[in-house]
């Protein structure tokens, strides 16, 4: 008599696992046949063995007789073990009569040679069906070494292609998906992770990044991304993606502290003095590409750029780099032995979608300026004082763009266009520049009133120093960003009180540490400056912030120009 016996085992390894258990327990029961031990304890253990197996499971004798039958193979053919225990081969109840002799032929072929052996075959169920199923067979042998029979561990063909299916797709997402795949266990640390997921953090390869917490890999970001995962484990997964937004870490680099002033950002250090001038750019072609870029790639550095600890250019792109935004889909992972679910961790899929959010802002911002600029126009129509209209456009600017506004208008506007064929800015005569203030939006600097109240009637200048970023963009008729170091959330360092000395030596309200300057120009001549302002809790001013504030300022030009005019020459 044939005794198998198989132990359950969870996804594809049921078949293999039991069918070795089976031919152990075969071996050891034909080698203790003589013995004493055993009995009816093992032929019950062998039982309870049978019918926990996930697979069906049948056992033929040296001649074919049919000698176990688990309950597997009961449900999935309708055959009891009563009706199937004891019949000579498989013909004409559970395989066609036609197909029987080469079934059982392949089937007790295992017998005479080692190893197991994989086939598909058609069988018949109870009720007249048919089910195509995989069946492993492998051959057992007596004490003695001559063959005493076969079992056969099957299951249906399709579940095993599920199975392998649901293999295969676990492998490609882990190696070959165009999305990053990370699974955390339940302490929120990544076990595995795929090709994709290690590029997207910047480790050098996907095992620098196992078992070890998010916060050593993410500078920004990590409490969400953390709570987003234990809401996961404790509630299951969320109905629709979430976008995040983090900062990858990366290992701090010295460098020098550097103020740039200039639209491009950059910056030139070795130069005396607190406010270094720099050769004056050509203003041919003014407007044109190469005189933006020339106006544009003016850059300055302050203070020798001696100063530790500020962010340079440099830094801030490379900040700019690592944050990113990841468009994540979470799944809860439980084990599939467990009556009850048990959370092994979290699979996170993510994509970078950074581009896609920035140009999405982008796209926002331009049309919420668009709509400023027209709301602007609007209002300003109805004013009958053209310096009381540029001070509305002012104020339509500010919303969203900057904390504080200034005009500060020529006493003597100028310079004129040259009447020699030479038309850079170095053909036109230097001359003391002297800008009155004619509107602050806020009107009170933190509640506290400006030194001197905007009257243009007045005509005393704002005592600027020599090289502000005022002067510069009135004297090179084009726009200056500057910027003091300093951001959101500094602490009360040596580097805020520099920040706060460097707003005052430039006459700007306290807690400045951006500035934005664009000239006024208007037939031909430069009637002022227009200066905006930005608190160290915002972002530095940027090349499409030069742009908007460069359309403004035509505005704002217009209307001076009007201001200006004799009252005979005024339209109306």
């Amino acid at each position: 008599m044939i005794r198998a016996g198989a132990v359950a085992l969870s996804d594809g390894n049921s078949i293999k696992g039991g069918a070795e258990v089976a031919a152990r327990s075969e071996t050891h029961s034909a080698s203790s046949s003589g013995g004493d031990d055993g009995g009816p304890d093992d032929e019950l253990l062998l039982a309870a063995l049978l019918d926990g197996m996930d697979a069906a499971l049948c056992a033929f004798d040296a001649d074919g007789v049919v000698t176990h039958w688990n309950r597997e193979a009961e449900r999935m053919l309708g055959w009891t073990q009563e009706e199937a225990v004891g019949r000579q081969g498989l013909a004409g109840w559970a395989v066609r009569a036609a197909d029987a002799e080469e079934v059982e032929s392949r089937l007790l072929d295992a017998m005479r040679s080692p190893g197991r052996h994989v086939h598909e075959f058609a069988l018949l169920t109870k009720d007249g069906g048919r089910v195509l199923v995989r069946i492993q067979s492998s051959g057992v042998a007596g004490a003695d070494g001559r063959p005493k029979g076969v079992y056969c561990a099957f299951s249906e063909v399709h579940a095993q292609i599920d199975l392998e299916r649901s293999i295969a797709l676990s492998e490609a997402l882990l190696e070959d998906a165009s999305w990053g795949v990370v699974l955390v266990d339940a302490d929120l640390r990544p076990t595995v992770a795929n090709t994709h997921a290690a590029r997207a953090f910047r480790v050098p390869a996907r095992a620098a990044m196992l078992g070890r917490p998010l916060g050593e890999l993410l500078d920004q970001g990590m409490e969400e991304l953390e709570g987003a995962l234990q809401h996961v484990l404790g509630e299951g997964a969320p109905p629709a993606p979430a976008e995040i937004w983090v900062t990858l870490r990366a290992p701090l680099t010295g460098g020098d502290r550097r103020e740039d002033e200039g639209t491009a950002g950059t910056g030139r250090s070795g130069r005396p003095g607190p406010f270094d001038r720099s050769d004056r750019p050509g203003r041919e072609g003014r407007g044109g590409p190469d005189a933006r870029e020339g106006r544009e790639g003016a850059g300055r550095a302050e203070d020798d750029a001696g100063r530790a600890g500020t962010p340079t250019a440099g830094d801030d792109a490379a900040e700019a780099a690592r944050r990113r935004c990841w468009r994540s889909g979470f799944l809860r992972l439980s084990s599939p032995l467990a009556e009850e679910p048990v959370p092994l961790g979290v699979a996170w899929l993510f994509q970078d979608v950074t581009e896609q959010k920035k140009q999405e802002r982008d796209a926002a911002r331009l049309r919420f300026r668009d709509s400023q600029l027209h709301r602007a126009a609007r209002a300003a129509a109805e004013c009958a004082d053209p310096l009381e209209a540029a001070r509305v456009h002012l104020e339509f600017a500010l919303a969203g763009f900057a904390d504080h506004v200034l005009l500060d208008l020529a006493a003597d506007p100028g310079p004129e266009p040259s009447l020699t064929p030479d038309t850079s800015l170095d053909a036109l005569p230097l001359r003391e520049t002297r800008l009155v203030r004619a509107a602050l939006t806020p009107a009170a600097d933190r509640g506290r009133v400006p030194h001197i109240e905007p009257n243009t009637a007045s005509g005393i200048p704002v005592a600027y120093p020599e090289g502000h970023p005022a002067l510069q963009a009135y004297q090179r008729c084009t726009s200056v960003r500057a910027s003091g170091g300093g951001g959101a959330g500094a602490r009360e360092t040596r580097e805020t009180r520099e920040t706060r000395e460097w707003a005052r030596t430039r006459k700007w309200p306290q807690g400045t540490v951006h500035g934005l300057c664009s000239v006024l120009r208007c037939r031909g001549r430069s009637l002022g400056v227009v200066t905006f302002l930005r608190d160290g809790g915002r972002r530095p001013f940027d090349r499409q912030d030069a742009d908007y504030a460069e359309q403004v300022a035509a505005y704002v030009a217009a209307l001076v120009d009007l201001a200006n005019a004799p009252a005979g020459r005024r339209p109306g």
